[in-house]
């Protein structure tokens, strides 16, 4: 029977950092499903898919401790196949003045519309002409039945500092 992990890794990042994972999920017989990783601040941080045959999940967890030791943060946590959802999938990218409380503000827009947030990625741009700061975000979303690609722009545009939306069905 297979196995079926996510694995959270934290720690400062230094070149190797994933071959060490990678390795050690090979050595106990696994099968890297998916992964996002990314590089903030010095920090390392990463999620991974794995699996592998249940009766080695003892000792990849014994080699990932070791990883561990080396000063990484790892916490292995169990999935279960979920059953599919009926979602509708929307990528959106956000442009706005950058300001505190931006991700605050995007994100209770979004829950009030009962839309999953399937991936997030954000950042801060000087705008060309003047360099002031903006605020960039590329989301992956799941609409639920009933809420459209509008209900979605219509909310981020209502907003007292309204951001620029741009809506790709993917």
């Amino acid at each position: 029977m297979q196995a079926s992990l996510v694995l959270t890794v934290l720690g400062s990042d230094r070149a190797g950092l994933v071959k060490s994972l990678a390795e050690a999920v090979t050595a106990h017989h696994g099968n890297w499903q998916e992964s996002r990783m990314v590089h903030l601040a010095g920090q390392f941080a990463g999620l991974a898919h794995v699996t592998l045959p249940q009766e080695h999940v003892a000792d990849l967890k014994q080699a990932l401790q070791a990883l561990q030791n080396a000063g990484l943060q790892i916490l292995v946590t169990h999935s279960e196949a979920t059953a599919q959802r009926n979602i509708t999938p929307l990528t959106l990218e956000l442009l706005g003045h950058d300001r505190p409380g931006i991700i605050h503000d995007i994100t209770r827009q979004l829950a009030a519309l009962n839309v999953n947030i399937e991936e997030l990625e954000s950042e801060q741009r000087a705008a060309p002409m003047s360099s002031e700061l903006m605020f960039y975000a590329h989301l992956k979303l799941g609409l639920p039945d009933g809420v459209t690609a509008d209900d979605v722009q219509g909310a981020f545009e209502a907003m007292p500092d309204p951001l620029t939306v741009d809506l790709n069905f993917s």
